[in-house]
């Protein structure tokens, strides 16, 4: 449940020059006097991105404010976290290797103190260039940008601060499942293929993704739990393909657990009747 006055609600989406200005020299080296704390980004888990969809992992953060600043007056400061590669000046000053807030809102729960949650905004689309490499598929760094501005509404002074914390970005990955026959006799074998691709930010369509363990999992029917009875490994297309023994009716499904670049994978299942 969410506590305090709302403060500010900020559609971010600025771009590097809305905050170009923070690496002026002056502005660098002014101490806004802003502390930002407790930064959580998707839940301490990796992002996954695919090719087409927009991605936006939820954020919060706490604020606490200088002297001579109010959270009754949230037009006087901006203050918010992002992700990077690289240096963070070339980032900011480029607008390239560089995520941002799309919105997010603040609740004050004193005078100087806020709560904020909201989210980032990765846009796959080249034009964005959110995730336009596949080496883009590592580790991001968390920076946070701080600014105050005057009471005419001209800015004050700036900075960008680097953080200890990492996120992992991720390339999607997607699986496919086909069972056949269908239906089967029991204790004949049961078929079963599929396909493992996954995102190619590079190219904006999914790729085979060869040589990969992916686990083939069994649910019977009127059941809850999925248990690994076979594993295999992706063909140079991405292909699966194993037998089974039909002993009971159920569901098969493919699933990869992922990498260090790539996420998890489950495929859609698919019903046996096995009579």
């Amino acid at each position: 449940m969410k506590t305090g006055r709302r403060t500010v609600a900020v559609a971010t989406l600025v771009g590097a020059l809305g905050l170009s200005v923070l690496n002026a020299p002056a502005a660098q080296a002014a101490d806004t006097g802003i502390t930002v704390s407790d930064i959580v980004i998707n839940k301490g888990k990796p992002i996954v991105v695919g090719t087409t969809k927009t991605v936006e992992p939820p954020i919060s953060f706490n604020i606490a404010l200088p002297s001579g600043y109010s959270t009754s007056d949230p037009s006087r400061y901006d203050a918010y976290p992002f992700l990077y590669r690289g240096t963070i000046k070339t980032a900011a000053d480029t607008g390239e290797n560089f995520i941002q807030p799309g919105s997010y809102t603040c609740y004050e729960t004193d005078s100087k103190h806020a709560r904020c949650e909201g989210n980032l905004y990765i846009d796959p689309h080249p034009s964005q260039e959110h995730v336009d490499s596949n080496s883009d598929a590592t580790t991001w760094k968390v920076g946070v940008a701080l600014r105050l501005w005057k009471a005419d509404g001209g800015l004050k002074t700036g900075e960008l601060e680097t953080r200890s914390a990492t996120v992992q970005l991720k390339r999607a990955a997607k699986v496919t499942t086909n069972a056949t026959p269908e239906p089967v006799t029991k204790g004949k074998p049961i078929t079963v293929t599929g396909k493992l691709t996954r995102a190619n930010w590079s190219t904006k369509k999914y790729d085979a993704y060869s040589g990969r363990t992916v686990s083939l999992q069994f649910r019977a029917k009127g059941t809850d739990t999925y248990k690994t009875v076979k594993k295999a490994t992706t063909s140079s297309t991405g292909g699966l393909k194993t037998t089974v023994t039909a002993s009971v009716d159920g569901y098969y499904r493919w699933v990869y657990y992922g990498n260090s670049t790539t996420g998890v994978a489950t495929s859609v299942a698919d019903y046996v009747d096995v009579r």
